[in-house]
């Protein structure tokens, strides 16, 4: 969308916001993409879970109480860790740990989510990647001609330098820190319990995998492919699951942001300045 709009442009939008997402009449009712949230959406039966109800707004269509136990299930197996280490959730720890409140803590670890080794945007990679791999199939690549092109392309830049890191070539593959990912296994399990762990991306996820072992990569899935699989399955399309993965942190960051509230003012890993390996000019007088 061309985003030099003129006068005329943005006279048009003066005073007027079309939308089909809904709108709150005072005192009456409010309406959720044409529906009446009260009397159509949070009522038996049919009544929306909290997850359903944020899918039918990025949606516009309603999931089974199946699909919804998956897309809960996703966000509790492999987001929702409460350890204070992990970077999101240590920015909300500090914030909290400095006196700052648990709102700002949140939203500031939700903001560095959006990382490039870790969080939002390797997962919507991991997605892109394997949608665009399916329909690259469609029309009779060859899979080993896909994985072939990726591993061979340069990458820009080195995020992570100091730790030999790099954008991953084949997204959802390979794992920074460990190549076994514990993630992986439950939530296959959930997949298969409720059905869904036979969908085409799901099967095209393991033989990605296996055509890696295949040509010499040592690159397994990770939590990334294994989620962004599921979700295309279920019909997201890749705007709609970075819209439904954006808060998919949340309860694990919240957890340490409460647990630094209820310890002592700026205990969190503190660090004194001995620790710190300065090599810059010595100390000197202000004037």
């Amino acid at each position: 969308m061309n985003s030099r709009l003129t006068q005329a442009d943005l006279s048009a939008w003066e005073d007027n916001w079309t939308t089909e997402m809904g709108a709150w009449f005072p005192g009456e009712r409010v309406v959720f993409r044409g529906q009446d949230l009260f009397a159509d959406l949070l009522i038996e039966p049919g009544q929306l879970s909290w997850m359903g109800l944020m899918l039918y707004g990025i949606c516009g269509r309603k999931f089974d109480e199946q699909q919804l136990k998956l897309f809960e299930g996703i966000w509790s197996i492999s987001t929702s860790f409460p350890d204070p280490r992990l970077w999101n959730n240590r920015i909300a720890a500090l914030a909290v740990s400095a006196r700052s409140t648990s709102n700002l803590g949140l939203s500031a670890g939700l903001a560095a989510s959006e990382a490039i080794i870790y969080g939002h945007r390797p997962l919507v990679a991991s997605m892109h990647f394997l949608c665009d791999t399916r329909q690259r199939l469609i029309k009779d690549e060859s899979l080993e001609q896909v994985l072939e092109q990726r591993l061979t392309r340069s990458v820009p830049g080195k995020p992570g330098a100091g730790k030999n890191r790099q954008v991953a070539k084949i997204p959802g593959f390979g794992r920074p820190i460990t190549a076994q990912d514990e993630r992986i296994q439950p939530l296959l399990a959930l997949a298969e319990h409720l059905g869904f762990d036979k969908g085409g991306h799901v099967v095209l996820a393991r033989e990605i995998e296996l055509a890696l072992q295949c040509l010499g990569h040592n690159l397994r899935m990770n939590i990334a492919t294994l989620m962004g699989a599921l979700c295309a399955d279920q019909g997201l399309n890749v705007r709609q699951y970075y819209h439904y993965i954006t808060l998919c942190f949340s309860a694990g960051i919240m957890c340490c942001a409460y647990d630094a509230e209820q310890k002592p003012q700026g205990t969190f890993f503190p660090l004194p300045c001995e620790r710190i390996d300065y090599s810059g000019p010595a100390q000197r007088q202000w004037e």
